[in-house]
């Protein structure tokens, strides 16, 4: 190798070593820099999966729409076939109808001529033919009941009124002639020799047709599935309410799309339920009715929902320890930073419970204190109290009398388990308990807790009445927005504390 070559290869290590070296002094005198740059890196690394979380949750919308355009298109498919299939029934009967020589004939021979096989298809409630003043004339079950009339009704009454109307499909309605059945009926108009009316051929479909078609559907848990007409009438809908039958969503700003356009899609609160579903509609060919597939927004995006909370979690996990790595690096070049942290610590902490002293159960109980009076929310203090533990002190000595105090310590903070809460020593015996956003139900729930807790240490106690080491507690609970002052709420809560002695010791009493 050349004696040019070494020199070069000299020159780059010497210049490598002088980049690192000035790279570690500027991070020794800045040691933040390590943990600023690690704190990007995972906010970057962050920023890019949830990016792709994100065109996951787009996906998952879009699968949804086109999964909800093909179970529109069933459901449309379905009904028109249907219907189509009955109005050449209805036809048929109206042909038989208005020939004079139907009614020559009789018995079954009539009911062959008005009737075809169509008109005993699975949920068609019955077929009939009306005469002008709504009696029935013929049946396809051969049973007549001259005592009802059917003028009333709105497929009778539309065809009276206008010759052209076709093909009519009514509102939801109670039969009449099958015990109530709930049906919707499909007429058309017959007409005498000089074109006058002469009654309408009538085919009776259950209700039921449409909810066993709907029920095919799935559109998960909270999704929905229904059928309407084109003024607002709701038909049927999956989940099926009776009730729901016949009602108009006419005024809603949901129907007002759907009527507005032949089909589309779009996302909105329900006005049945107030669910937010993506309702895609279609209007049915050849009928007033719209068919519409509406999956709950909650339900498209539950599999998106796990599988981003464990690419999330994951990413935040790694990106959490890479967080900590890097200022636990940038903390560890400093020593004055750690000791400094360490004094700060030393100086909030009390050195016998290991629990808050009084200094930060003041700060914090200021801060919360501020925090419920801007945010309107409930705050609660407890005030615990060792019972007879001047007598313990002097039974026991003093060094079982601490051993006690840490005991308590550990067993109240225990039963706080919420991370804003905070638990103090007070100052001897005495103990405080923060808690923010509390009842004073749930406040006297964490109370009676402690107070069990500590009964059940079974600490012996020979000058107690419980012969065991026990506590009472006073607890109190205000509204900050409604005025007042924390050390009020401290007040109060050290009155009920000797409320709970003055009545025995170990219980809770509580004031609001």
């Amino acid at each position: 190798m050349s004696h040019r070559v070494l020199s070069a290869r000299r020159r780059w290590r010497k210049t490598f070593r002088r980049q690192g070296a000035a790279i570690m002094q500027s991070v020794g005198r800045h040691p933040f820099y390590a943990g600023i740059a690690g704190t990007f890196l995972a906010a970057a690394m962050a920023c890019l999966t949830f990016m792709t979380l994100y065109d996951g949750r787009a996906d998952a919308l879009s699968h949804a729409h086109q999964t909800s355009e093909n179970l529109v298109a069933i459901i449309s498919s379905d009904v028109a076939r249907n219907v189509e299939i009955y109005d050449l029934s209805l036809e048929a009967m109206v042909d038989s109808a208005e020939d004079p020589a139907t009614w020559l004939l009789i018995g079954r021979l009539r009911q062959s001529v008005l009737f075809d096989r169509a008109t005993t298809a699975a949920y068609l409630g019955g077929a009939y033919i009306v005469d002008a003043n709504g009696h029935v004339l013929a049946s396809q079950n051969g049973e007549l009941n001259p005592t009802v009339r059917l003028d009333d009704r709105d497929y009778f009454t539309a065809q009276q009124r206008s010759p052209a109307m076709g093909l009519f499909v009514s509102h939801p309605f109670h039969s009449r002639l099958r015990g109530g059945n709930l049906s919707i009926g499909l007429t058309r108009r017959i007409n005498a020799q000089g074109g006058a009316f002469a009654g309408v051929a009538l085919l009776a479909i259950r209700i039921e047709y449409f909810e066993r078609l709907l029920d095919t559907i799935s559109t998960g848990e909270a999704g929905s599935v229904f059928i309407v007409l084109d003024d607002g009438t709701l038909l049927a809908r999956k989940p099926f309410k009776e009730s729901d039958v016949g009602t108009s969503i006419a005024s809603s700003d949901m129907f007002i799309r759907m009527a507005a356009h032949e089909q589309g899609s779009y996302v909105t609160a329900s006005v049945v339920d107030g669910v937010k579903r993506i309702f895609t509609y279609a209007h049915v060919p050849g009928t007033p009715l719209i068919a519409v597939v509406a999956p709950a927004v909650t339900d498209v995006l539950a599999e998106w929902r796990k599988r981003s909370l464990i690419a999330g979690g994951l990413t935040m996990a790694l990106g959490g320890v890479f967080v900590v790595l890097s200022w636990l690096l940038a903390f560890t070049l400093q020593d004055k930073i750690r000791a400094q942290a360490e004094l700060v610590r030393l100086a909030a902490t009390d050195p016998l419970t290991g629990l808050s002293n009084r200094r930060v159960l003041d700060t914090r109980l200021d801060e919360e204190w501020r925090r419920a009076r801007r945010n309107g929310s409930p705050m609660s203090v407890l005030f615990v109290d060792v019972d007879h533990f001047k007598l313990f002190n002097d039974t026991y000595g003093h060094a079982a009398g601490d051993e006690v105090l840490a005991t308590v310590s550990e067993c109240i903070d225990s039963a706080v388990r919420r991370s804003v809460d905070l638990v103090a020593r007070y100052g001897g015996e005495e103990f405080a308990v923060v808690l923010p956003d509390t009842s004073e139900s749930g406040a006297s729930l964490v109370a009676e807790k402690i107070r069990r807790k500590v009964q059940g240490l079974h600490l012996e106690h020979g000058n107690s009445d419980h012969g065991t080491v026990t506590v009472s507690v006073g607890c109190a609970t205000c509204l900050p927005s409604r005025g007042g002052s924390a050390l009020d709420l401290m007040a109060a809560a050290d009155q009920q504390l000797y409320a709970a002695k003055s009545a025995g010791r170990n219980q809770v009493k509580s004031a609001a």
